[in-house]
């Protein structure tokens, strides 16, 4: 930590659902915040709105599966504040064809080339300045899929969750040493915009009942603000009406 006490997140999938709402809370906890995502209409509006409220925000478009575009972002971020203290990989896709009867090639990669590579992509980009910080903490978005394997989800997204959990556990093996330290985070079913992906989208009653994206900003939050001394290596957090538990027509599926 700096002097000043100055702490940078860098916040990937920014422009939307959970991503959002971390960068939301962690800017009313003084973090300078630095969203990225593909569209930046939606990253300005994201970081207007953190700025209104009295924090620190600003915005980097990027596609996080491109790794010549996220070494840049890490090189800029660190150019202008000196360091990165935080990083929350939040960026994550799914297909419609998402079973083994339908799902394709094309769409196997799409979600491997972001859910997965681009969350390696961006640990790699910033593990260069958490070393020499000796300290820096990352916060890898997965899902109750990455735990708990489902058909709902489709084995490219299942698969890529499951990879991201070990990939944190893996990294707190080898990275302890270095004073870092990286969490899991896997939600059950949240009303996010990812929903619309779904062959039939939940009912607007069911994701009444869902965790919202503000119930893990806050919980990105509470990770962030805890002593380096400690390190959450996973969260397992669902909604208490959890569909998964209960018997539900297949067309909700």
């Amino acid at each position: 930590m700096t002097n000043s006490g100055k702490r940078v997140a860098w916040v990937t999938g920014g422009g939307s659902g959970i991503g959002e709402s971390g960068a939301e809370f962690l800017a009313a906890d003084g973090w300078i915040v630095v969203v990225s995502g593909r569209r930046k209409q939606e990253l300005d509006r994201v970081v207007a709105k953190i700025v209104a409220k009295g924090g620190q925000a600003e915005a980097i478009a990027l596609d996080v599966s491109n790794k010549d575009e996220v070494n840049k972002a890490a090189g800029a971020i660190v150019a202008k504040h000196g360091r990165i203290d935080l990083l929350v990989n939040s960026a994550g896709v799914n297909v419609p064809k998402r079973s083994w009867e339908d799902f394709d090639l094309d769409g196997w990669n799409k979600v491997v080339d972001i859910n997965l590579n681009g969350v390696l992509y961006c640990m790699r980009a910033v593990l260069p300045i958490m070393r020499k910080q000796k300290d820096g903490s990352i916060i890898n978005v997965a899902s109750w899929a990455g735990r708990h394997v489902s058909k709902m989800t489709g084995p490219a997204y299942t698969t890529t969750k499951h990879a991201v959990l070990a990939l944190t556990h893996s990294f707190n093996m080898d990275e302890c040493v270095n004073g870092l330290r990286a969490c899991c985070l896997s939600p059950g079913e949240v009303a996010t915009p990812i929903l619309k992906s779904r062959p039939v989208p939940p009912s607007a009653a069911e994701q009444a009942k869902m965790l919202q994206p503000e119930d893990c900003g806050r919980t990105i939050a509470f990770v962030a603000s805890l002593p380096p001394r400690v390190c959450i290596n996973e969260i397992l957090i669902s909604p208490t009406h959890n569909r998964g538990f209960i018997a539900t027509p297949k067309s909700n599926d």
